[in-house]
């Protein structure tokens, strides 16, 4: 037959032979790989499905899955994550996309790992008077779920332009208070370029709170310790105090008339031994307006509010019209932060009648003027520069 090798053919009739052979060969991997690459969006949608819905009070969602062979990557379009218990309006974890792509720097390093990208994430946190109707991510292994979406081991993370929103919808005044504009980064989460500092992965991200104040954050932390082992800062400057009034009355049950607010955290742990503190600080503050609250049907919510106006305007500091304290504390990971309450007090009174505090950090490590390359202006120059201040 023609398709079989006669034992008289030429040598030039067998080698044509053989290459017909290879020829079916590859072009039957071919095809099969055709097959692979077109079914493998609907495999990996399938797998993501299938990891998404292993929690059980959390359920999930997800649009289109995109396959990039060349950069070594997948993307998961429209992402979601709902709370299937009780009655929560809002996803708690939402994405326009999220992307695992292999970090091909890591490779001249010897390392085979992942670089995590979230286009557009929004995180919702909502209170409420039970646990069903409250959202906080409480009982979901996040953590295990990103590892099990991940082929390889997840060495860096970067966020663009994400939201992160503090929501109540049972009470009185239904508020949202919330970040938006984050972008951020983590990296060396694996610590592939063996760096002998036992603080060698990073965070930094920077977001604005409700449409107008500025919040920048950075860490350095220990991925590998057993215990919370970290640096961290962070800067909030310029809040206007009457965008959170929602917020106020729901839960201090008063309001501000005007006012700004800075704030100021920074914290070491070692080994889950943690100590810092936080520098909240009040300006150009009104509370009390007997104009406004006179009219309020409330007597006790205007007595209150006269405490409240008539105590930060006794204890402000009069050249920089500012009400602030510094409070330190001390926390062990297994047990709640305590905070020194004597000394709460008595800088509430340095503040005031001493040297007003400036929204920068007290770290003797990290120079004040270079504020954590945050590379925001001096906010102090704003102030007035009567004191020196700290």
């Amino acid at each position: 037959m023609s398709g079989q090798q006669r034992p008289g053919d030429p040598p030039h009739a067998k080698k044509h032979h053989r290459l017909r052979k290879v020829g079916y060969v590859l072009l039957g991997l071919i095809v099969l790989l055709c097959i692979i690459r077109l079914m493998l969006p609907w495999i990996v949608q399938k797998y993501v499905n299938r990891t998404l819905d292993r929690n059980q009070m959390y359920s999930g969602t997800i649009g289109t899955v995109e396959i990039h062979l060349l950069r070594g990557a997948y993307s998961i379009r429209d992402i979601k994550l709902s709370k299937t218990t009780g009655n929560v309006p809002v996803p708690f974890f939402s994405a326009k996309r999220v992307d695992f792509a292999v970090q091909w720097n890591a490779l001249f390093h010897h390392r085979l790992v992942v670089r995590l990208y979230m286009q557009q994430p929004e995180m919702n946190f909502v209170d409420a008077p039970t646990e069903q109707d409250s959202q906080s991510g409480a009982g979901g292994a996040w953590l295990q779920m990103l590892r099990d979406l991940s082929p390889f081991k997840i060495n860096s993370a970067e966020i663009h332009d994400g939201s992160v929103h503090f929501r109540a919808y049972q009470t009185p005044k239904p508020f949202d208070v919330y970040l938006s504009q984050l972008n951020g980064s983590i990296e060396n989460l694996s610590n592939i370029r063996d760096e002998t500092t036992p603080l060698n992965a990073t965070v930094q991200a920077s977001a604005t709170v409700m449409d107008n104040a500025k919040l920048d954050f950075k860490m350095t932390l220990d991925p590998f310790s057993y215990h919370p082992t970290f640096h961290m800062a962070l800067r909030l400057l310029g809040l206007d105090v009457t965008k959170i009034n929602d917020l106020a009355l729901s839960y201090g049950h008063f309001d501000f008339k005007r006012g700004w607010f800075d704030l100021v955290v920074e914290a070491d742990s070692k080994e889950g031994q943690m100590t810092g503190y936080v520098k909240p600080l009040f300006r150009d503050l009104k509370v009390l307006s007997l104009v406004q609250d006179v009219k309020e049907d409330n007597p006790l919510q205007f007595f209150w509010q006269a405490v409240i106006g008539f105590t930060t305007n006794i204890l402000k500091n009069r050249p920089r019209d500012q009400f602030g304290t510094l409070i330190p504390f001390t926390a062990d990971v297994s047990t709640s932060p305590k905070t020194d309450i004597l000394a709460t007090i008595a800088n509430i009174l340095r503040n005031a009648f001493v040297r007003a505090y400036l929204p920068r950090l007290q770290s003797d490590t990290v120079d004040a003027t270079d504020e954590l390359h945050f590379g925001a202006p001096d906010f102090t120059e704003n102030l007035s520069t009567s004191g020196s201040g700290q």
